[in-house]
């Protein structure tokens, strides 16, 4: 039984160094390197080539080395009925809960805006908002989510959260379904998307969710590329209905050169860092469970194929 690391983002080695850090007795393979491919039994994947998994008649289990997985329903050749496992870590939610507070506070306090003042030689000062006039609605009420919207409302901000089924967060005013995302839409100054990336939720920061946000809403997008019509955003924000947007995840990453938001005033861009696993935390369960697979013992952290997380 072996370990082969399935990556396109120069952090293999150090992936590698870390598992055999945690345990020397354990077979692991960069995927690039000659490796007994029938000996393959977990495959530890981010982003893989697609069709990158194809090549192991053995394998037993798909695992993704962050808390995402969509991009592994994304790969036609995928062997989807083996079981899947991702990470819970948390630092994840923890980073990422920071992360927003942080890009919220800018943009209260215009820290973007006084920039881009700065770089055209303009002094002018803006009237600005106290945390305990504005609304944040998070949209996804998984730990990453819960922990944000249960943060923002420590710090003193009306929190709101939306989820496909119903959910108790202390502090934070819970919707569901349907029926009730409008009325959380039309209460929320600032939105942030934390949603798991499934069939249902590609695409639903559009022109009808944005329309029902209130007038100078702004858009806070750490979930996945896939959840963003990036034309219905640059036109509600050109049309002055949305005051902007940060962005940390895109359709294409690295983001095309030629793309609008690289230089468009109001959209804040961060190149997909606002939440990184981090080894030294992730590593320990990835190993439990290939020693559970090696003992045919259930899987720690499966993701539901239904739900698509």
């Amino acid at each position: 039984m072996s370990i082969v690391i399935i990556r396109n983002d120069g952090k293999t080695d150090l992936w590698k160094a870390a598992l055999l850090r945690q345990d020397s007795t354990v077979k692991v393979y960069d995927h690039r390197e000659d490796h007994p491919r029938e000996a393959i039994t977990m495959a530890l994947i981010w982003k893989h080539p697609k069709g990158s998994l194809r090549p192991y008649p053995n394998l037993k289990c798909i695992a993704s080395a962050g808390a995402g997985v969509d991009f592994i329903f994304e790969d036609p050749e995928a062997p989807t009925h083996l079981p899947i496992t991702r990470v819970v870590d948390p630092y994840l939610a923890s980073d990422m809960s920071e992360h927003v507070l942080a890009v919220i506070l800018g943009e209260l306090k215009h820290l973007y805006a006084y920039k881009a003042q700065q770089l055209a030689g303009h002094w002018q000062p803006r009237s600005y908002a106290r945390i305990q006039d504005v609304t944040v609605g998070v949209m996804g009420l998984g730990e990453l989510g819960a922990l944000t919207a249960k943060d923002l409302a420590r710090v003193g901000f009306r929190v709101l959260g939306w989820s496909r089924t119903q959910k108790d967060i202390p502090g934070v005013s819970c919707f569901h379904g349907e029926a009730g995302q409008r009325e959380f839409l039309s209460k929320a100054n600032m939105l942030v998307c934390l949603l798991p990336l499934t069939p249902e939720t590609t695409g639903i920061l559009n022109r009808e969710v944005f329309a029902r946000l209130p007038k100078g809403a702004y858009v806070v997008n750490v979930a996945r590329g896939g959840h963003l019509v990036d034309v219905d955003l640059l036109e509600q924000i050109d049309a002055g209905h949305l005051s902007g947007a940060c962005l940390d995840v895109y359709h294409q990453e690295p983001l095309p050169k030629g793309h609008p938001f690289w230089k468009h005033p109001k959209i804040m861009m961060t190149p997909h860092y606002a939440s990184v696993s981090d080894t030294h935390s992730v590593v320990p369960q990835i190993l439990e469970n290939y020693h559970r697979l090696s003992s045919g013992k259930e899987l720690l952290h499966q993701v539901d194929k239904d739900k698509g997380y």
